[in-house]
């Protein structure tokens, strides 16, 4: 897998820097502010399935104490 929950991590991190410009026109900070709309979209939806796979996992008892975390969720 090529993404990982570190990376969008530090994509949500990039996007708070990017809103923190204080050198931003309004017309600039208008359009990162509706790019942080769709950045926070997407990034619910895959912290929601990611859950959704780690609670599977566990109550399928695939994901003893002291196994790694999968993949998927890196």
């Amino acid at each position: 897998m090529k993404n990982k929950l570190t990376d969008l991590n530090d994509h949500l991190f990039a996007q708070i820097e990017r809103l923190g410009d204080e050198e931003l026109s309004h017309e600039q900070l208008e359009k990162e502010i509706a790019r942080t709309d769709a950045i926070t979209s997407v990034a619910t939806q895959i912290i929601s399935n990611a859950k959704t796979v780690l609670e599977a996992q566990v109550k399928l008892g695939d994901l003893p104490m002291n196994q790694k975390v999968p993949e998927s969720l890196g």
